[in-house]
Formats: C-alpha cells, sequence, structure tokens
C-alpha cells in the first residue's frame, strides 16, 4: 500500500506542473551533442565502477581462511 504522503505527492504534481509556465526557464533546450555523449560516457564508467566494486566486495567474501580454523558461527570465516 503507498504511504499517505506519497499519495498527497503524487495528487500534487499535476497541479504542481499547470504552474509551471511553457518557456519560463532560459537555455532549457536540447543538449549539445558533445556535453550529451560526456555525460552517457561519464554516467558508463560510473556504473562500470559501481559493478567492479560490488564484485570485488563480493568474492573477498568467499576466499578460504589463511588459518585453516573452521569458524562456525561467523558467517563467511568459513
Amino acid at each position: 500500500m503507498i504511504p499517505p504522503g506519497r499519495i498527497l505527492l503524487l495528487l500534487l504534481l499535476p497541479v504542481a506542473t499547470a504552474q509551471i509556465t511553457p518557456g519560463s526557464c532560459s537555455g532549457c533546450g536540447p543538449l549539445p551533442l558533445p556535453l550529451l555523449t560526456g555525460l552517457m560516457a561519464a554516467d558508463a564508467v560510473v556504473s562500470l565502477l559501481i559493478v567492479v566494486v560490488v564484485f570485488l566486495c563480493a568474492s573477498q567474501r568467499n576466499r578460504p581462511t589463511q588459518d585453516g580454523k573452521v569458524y562456525i558461527n561467523m558467517p563467511g570465516r568459513g
């Protein structure tokens, strides 16, 4: 079920969009191609970085213990 605060937000959203007059912002238009390309490349790099960090953190948990002991009550340690 949707919380009451979000229902209110969804109901007020059309009212807020109706208050905006077209052409009221200067410079709001299509982005130049080099800027759009740069933004897409930066997004891809950040997404790849997040995937690599998550992969590295997940692979470190599956390493066997270095001391040869079996830890029963410690998940990830054996």
